[in-house]
């Protein structure tokens, strides 16, 4: 993390020198930004944070860890299929939940049909692409989703 703030800092720098203008822009930008941000994400993890104390490490091992066996792979699949939760949200509450002892392979499915696969979003998507193209989408981003949580759970397996 250090070496990702120096080279940030460095560029920064070059940026600040080649025109100072545009960089001062950017700065403003980004922090507005992120001021626009701050109040969801704040919110979103104190959600969050409520939700995992209020929920047992138990329930959450129980139905999405080790013990689960497919069926944490299913509600995990199921689960990101339906939410519309932003990455911003997601990484963290990924991190959470392996902190809890749910295994890699359940939160790469997790967050690969977070992001791929959208249940809720198929009459707007299906608005643009058509019903068949946005079914099609989805099934395949299923079967992919489905596929990398497997090779992340074999590969965390061996290591």
């Amino acid at each position: 993390m250090t070496v990702l703030f120096i080279i940030t800092g460095v560029l920064l720098v070059v940026s600040f020198i080649a025109n100072k203008q545009k960089t001062l822009e950017g700065l403003k930008k980004g922090a507005l930004q992120f001021l626009k941000l701050l109040p969801t994400l704040l919110s979103v993890i104190i959600l969050v944070s409520i939700a995992m104390h209020f929920i047992p490490e138990k329930s959450l091992i129980q139905y999405f860890g080790d013990p689960a066996g497919v069926l944490g792979y299913l509600l995990a699949a199921i689960t990101g299929s339906v939410s519309l939760i932003p990455g911003f949200i997601s990484y963290p509450l990924a991190g959470m939940l392996v902190e809890s002892g749910v295994g890699y392979g359940v939160i790469a499915l997790f967050i690969t049909t977070l992001k791929m696969v959208g249940i809720l979003t198929i009459p707007l998507e299906a608005k643009y692409f058509g019903m068949k193209v946005t079914l099609q989408r989805n099934a395949l981003s299923l079967v992919g989703a489905i596929i990398i949580g497997i090779i992340m759970a074999a590969f965390f397996a061996i290591t």
